[in-house]
């Protein structure tokens, strides 16, 4: 056996590490635990990506994985100063859910488009009530994030007809920089964020955010729930600055029984699933187990998260 130790930070159901079986001494570790395990591992699988256990554990005393991998595309629940600061590689799981968050907004903006919504209420009144929807097609999108998920959503959202603006961190060509967002979200009927949480994107879509939005607007969040301060939200949606919002995502996650937003006119909840269709921790763990093979290889890793900025360099 190799003198390799990964240690997993355990959720259920766990991971399929079947082939590492005889290469490598695999330890399964939690809340509890992570602390004293850590100065054990050579590398560290955070299964548990809702988790902040890492975080506050790997400011302690000991050695530390030289490579640390999560399986979800956002890194802000482990990043410290300390992990920031250090020589380990940390990874993510870009690439699997790019596409079936794609699809998820798209879901969203066909359904309010079409009011499906209102056509659910109606048929549980049992009233026949003929109205108009709107046409997709010829609409206009901002998706703010350019990183994978943002380009994803912008190619399907364009293979309905929609017009797509691009935003990021800096401009490029085809994507716009932050200093145009403003100007974007008065002609946008669709706003998109699919940014990643750093401390300049953290609360960017606020009072002032959503009043430069059209009144006829529509607001999805499928990046992280500190991007949108919720009781500005909440206040565009009941003074109707803008005609809805889908929030996959949320400050608090599990949502809280009593919170406002469950029952806040025009407000769509849905509990952080934009990404998970079936087979999609099968697809979490084979990715590991590939970027795994390299990792014991000496070979490149890729998917490797710039630490100062929280995400995968965008190369092109």
């Amino acid at each position: 056996m190799s003198d390799v130790t990964l240690l997993v930070l355990d959720a259920e159901p766990l991971p399929r590490l079947g082939s590492l079986t005889g290469r490598t001494r695999i330890l399964h570790g939690d809340e509890s635990t992570i602390s004293s395990q850590l100065p054990e591992a050579d590398v560290l699988l955070v299964w548990d990506f809702f988790s902040d256990a890492v975080r506050r554990a790997w400011p302690g005393d000991g050695a530390r994985p030289r490579w640390v991998h999560t399986a979800s595309a956002g890194v802000d629940h482990l990043m410290c100063p300390e992990l920031a600061a250090s020589d380990t590689v940390v990874t993510n799981a870009r690439g699997i859910f790019d596409q079936p968050i794609a699809e998820y907004v798209a879901g969203l903006v066909i359904a309010a488009a079409k009011d499906f919504n209102g056509t659910n209420e109606l048929q549980r009144q049992r009233r026949w009530r003929h109205r108009e929807t709107r046409r997709v097609a010829g609409t206009r999108a901002v998706v703010v994030g350019s990183g994978p998920i943002g380009r994803a959503i912008a190619r399907t959202l364009e293979a309905l007809g929609v017009v797509v603006a691009l935003t990021g961190r800096t401009a490029r060509p085809g994507v716009h920089g932050p200093d145009e967002l403003v100007p974007l979200l008065a002609r946008a009927d669709w706003v998109i964020c699919a940014a990643p949480l750093t401390d300049t994107t953290r609360g960017m879509f606020d009072a002032r955010a959503f009043d430069a939005m059209s009144p006829g607007a529509y607001f999805v969040n499928v990046g992280r729930g500190q991007l949108v301060v919720e009781q500005d939200l909440l206040a565009a949606l009941t003074k109707r600055w803008i005609a809805g919002a889908a929030l996959d995502v949320f400050e608090q996650e599990p949502l809280d029984p009593g919170s406002p937003l469950w029952d806040v006119p025009g407000l769509t909840v849905s509990p952080h699933m934009s990404g998970d269709v079936v087979g999609w921790r099968d697809e979490l763990g084979s990715q590991f187990l590939e970027l795994y093979d390299l990792w014991e290889s000496g070979r490149p890793l890729p998917n490797v998260v710039d630490k100062n900025v929280g995400y995968v360099p965008m190369h092109d």
